[in-house]
């Protein structure tokens, strides 16, 4: 009889560790409690399940609760919610069906994952009212827009779920209101992708007010208005996206540390300030490439690339977690958006660099093959070291390249370095000069 594993949470950091553990050391005995029903989602695709690009909920789900226990040998427990950790004991309580049991661990991973932040608005209450957040939120927004007629919608907030919402909505011909408190949308991506899509998604019809701020909504017992900057606009249906807050109260409580970030703190292997114990996923810190310091970015990738690093180590061959760079894609009606590390200046300055960065307007492939399009780059690098520190990507096409940046980062190439690499040519795929390589030229000269 192997350890006990003990996994909190059944989504991506969760599973994807339980799985690595079993894989490696089948004597394991691994348990996942999961509070919900739903297991190894597609969180990302929700957007696009409500738009009507695919058609059930669960094409979703990557692997199956039977799958997990008839394929894997893990012992997976749905509808199970740890409310307490018990470090000094090596126990977690476990509620279910109305009872409580303790359960014992020799490894304790928490990936208890995040939850959209509530603004104190008035009627967060009503009928209508939504955030999207997980497989059940997005069941019930289907469910509302196939049982009400809806003709207009508000959505608060103009990161990845407004913005990917937007579309969404647009398919079922529902009139669209974005708002957004910042001075533009897509806030992480930098000033110029956030008006490159703003400007795009208004000719696609969705009325987008920036610098607005959201008081509340107005309804009897279903949502009937907005209130924004002390007017009122008629709506059927509210989706509230203003972010995210890591679910960190179960660890909190244990006196497992929690960062400056909200998130829990862990090492370079995932483990927290008590033995034994891990965290992953959107509840935990991760390392930043460029800074060194600690930062929560809750992406998909990093979850399960942690969890399992994690599962590895647990099993006993110890595996570092990875730094994070932050590297994001977001498709906006025709558009993506990509950007990775760091791009606002103000922050740059305050991990110790002097920024200096450059927009280029390129062509997504050569300028005489057809079907290529303008593509807009910004890279940013430190002028003292010249080591590249991020980059964004904005245009119909090509906007994955932002992968190259992020390979630059984590190399710590400077401008010179990445002006330098050998990428690929062809006409229908890209110019000579690739849109990556042409911005490291002109920073590179700027520098």
């Amino acid at each position: 009889m192997g350890d006990t594993v003990v996994i909190i949470g059944g989504d991506a950091a969760g599973m994807s560790a339980a799985s690595k553990a079993k894989r490696e050391n089948e004597a394991l005995d691994v348990i996942v409690f999961e509070k919900g029903e739903w297991v190894s989602y597609a969180a990302c695709g929700m957007p696009y399940f409500l738009k009507g690009e695919i058609d059930e909920l669960e094409d979703l789900v990557q692997v199956t609760p039977e799958m997990f226990r008839e394929k894997r040998d893990i012992d997976l427990r749905t509808g199970h919610e740890v409310t307490e950790i018990h470090p000094e004991r090596d126990t977690v309580t476990v509620e279910h069906d109305g009872g409580t049991f303790e359960q014992s661990y020799d490894h304790l991973l928490i990936g208890t994952g995040a939850s959209a932040v509530i603004p104190p608005f008035d009627g967060l209450d009503l009928d209508g009212v939504f955030t999207l957040q997980s497989m059940d939120n997005a069941g019930e927004i289907n469910e509302y827009l196939d049982s009400t007629s809806v003709e207009s919608a508000a959505i608060i907030g103009g990161g990845y779920i407004g913005v990917e919402m937007a579309e969404a909505l647009a398919a079922h011909d529902i009139d669209i209101t974005l708002f957004e408190m910042l001075p533009h949308i897509l806030s992480p991506f930098g000033e110029t992708v956030g008006k490159v899509v703003a400007e795009h998604i208004q000719e696609q019809g969705v009325t987008v007010h920036l610098e607005t701020a959201v008081d509340g909504f107005r309804g009897d017992d279903s949502v009937e208005a907005v209130v924004a900057d002390g007017t009122e606009q008629a709506i059927d249906l509210a989706i509230v996206g203003v972010g995210v807050s890591p679910n960190v109260g179960l660890a909190r409580d244990a006196r497992i540390t929690v960062g400056e970030t909200g998130a829990i703190s862990t090492d370079e292997y995932g483990r927290t300030n008590i033995e034994n114990i891990y965290a992953a996923g959107d509840c935990a810190e991760a390392t930043h490439v460029v800074t060194g310091e600690p930062a929560h970015v809750p992406l998909a990738l990093t979850a399960n690339r942690a969890g399992r690093a994690i599962g590895q180590t647990i099993a006993g061959n110890p595996q570092r977690v990875g730094t994070i760079a932050g590297t994001a894609i977001v498709k906006a009606f025709d558009y993506g958006a990509a950007r990775t590390g760091i791009l606002d200046e103000e922050r740059a300055r305050t991990a110790g660099f002097d920024p200096v960065s450059v927009t280029i307007d390129s062509h997504s492939r050569a300028h005489y093959y057809p079907g290529g399009d303008e593509l807009t780059v910004t890279l940013v690098a430190d002028s003292n070291s010249q080591r590249v520190l991020g980059g964004s990507l904005v245009g119909t096409e090509g906007v994955k390249r932002i992968d190259t940046v992020a390979t630059a980062l984590g190399a710590e190439m400077t401008v010179a370095e990445l002006m330098e690499q050998d990428l690929a040519y062809a006409p229908p795929f890209s110019p000579v000069w690739d849109p990556i390589l042409t911005a490291a030229k002109v920073l590179n000269g700027k520098i």
